[in-house]
């Protein structure tokens, strides 16, 4: 486990800045623009999604989470309109995704898991192929291109771009549009974690310019990072919805401390401690285990209380694999 960062983006706003369309305007009106309700999908006799129901919110990074297999590609495939459901009922901004999928094209913006173009097809090719499959007016391609930074690659083929470069692409054709909803399926999967990072940032400062994001991934770092809130997905079925910080609070809730101090009265002076619920010792490194947000600042406390000294500290949070692990009964990586 690793020491927990606040999720969504407010850490990561002052990273690198991509400036959509001015068009964009800020909504202070909280709505949802994806509904589903009571969702099924099934492939022969075997049930991809089960009863899948949520909102999305306008504005928000929503992620629907899960292991390879769990119906987080289904899903979103069929609230895309690609895939028609064998029961429930989708809306996104407030249009049916298939008896009105060609007005719906024109207002969202969609990256697939495993999309391919043609090996010899230049960056600035694509972006105008794209660009005319709209009937509204296109973002300026180059001036996207720059902002994701891709203008050196303008004029390479798409078989010589690399992990990270292809990403940013199809982010760039997803946003050509100006779309009001954008779509991003295990978006930086296979890729290196600077690659991963810097989509992070991307991602973040889309959602910054007033848009939407629904994205999915298998990655709990970067839901944790990313999204203001997350549906966990197992079998198909959705088991909780919530932001990240409050699906840790109300399903993980334990604390550890580890403290390395030569103090002989440590361990008693910690289990008095309100909320410690154990304290073990081990070559004079003491792990404290207790509940509450108050915890960490409690053992603070009682070292600076009774001046102890201390050649090591550490504290250790659960996040969302804990939380996946604790709703499941396994990894989400098993």
């Amino acid at each position: 486990m690793l020491l927990r960062k606040k999720t969504a983006c407010e850490k990561q706003r002052s990273s690198m800045c991509l400036k959509l369309p001015d068009s964009i305007i800020l909504r202070t009106i909280v709505h949802s623009v994806i509904q589903v309700s009571g969702l099924r999908k099934t492939y022969g006799r075997t049930v991809a999604v089960e009863e899948v129901s949520f909102e999305v919110n306008d504005g928000e990074i929503f992620g629907l989470i899960g292991p390879n297999g769990a119906g987080k590609t289904t899903t979103m495939e069929c609230i895309e309109g690609l895939r028609k459901p064998d029961r429930g009922t989708i809306s996104v901004l407030g249009l049916d995704p298939f008896r009105q999928i060609y007005k719906l094209q024109h207002r969202i913006g969609v990256q697939l898991q495993e999309a391919q173009l043609q090996k010899r097809i230049k960056v600035w090719e694509a972006m105008d192929l794209w660009a005319s499959l709209y009937q509204k007016k296109a973002v300026d391609a180059d001036h996207l291109l720059e902002q994701l930074g891709l203008t050196d690659k303008r004029e390479a083929w798409f078989m010589n771009l690399s992990g990270g470069q292809k990403q940013r692409l199809f982010i760039a054709l997803a946003l050509i549009n100006d779309p009001e909803l954008v779509f991003l399926d295990e978006l930086t999967t296979g890729l290196d974690p600077q690659s991963r990072r810097a989509i992070w940032d991307l991602v973040c400062n889309i959602r910054d310019r007033g848009k939407t994001v629904f994205l999915t991934t298998h990655l709990m770092e970067e839901a944790e990072r990313l999204c203001d809130r997350v549906a966990i997905i197992e079998h198909g079925r959705i088991i909780d919805i919530d932001s990240p910080e409050r699906l840790v609070g109300r399903h993980c809730p334990e604390r550890t401390v580890i403290v390395a101090t030569d103090d002989p009265m440590a361990e008693e002076r910690f289990r008095s401690i309100p909320g410690v619920d154990a304290v073990t010792s081990t070559d004079m490194r003491l792990m404290i285990r207790g509940r509450g947000e108050d915890l960490v600042t409690e053992v603070i406390r009682c070292l600076s209380e009774n001046r102890m000294r201390v050649t090591d500290f550490r504290t250790i949070l659960p996040n969302l694999e804990d939380v996946f692990l604790k709703l499941t009964g396994h990894s989400i990586r098993e």
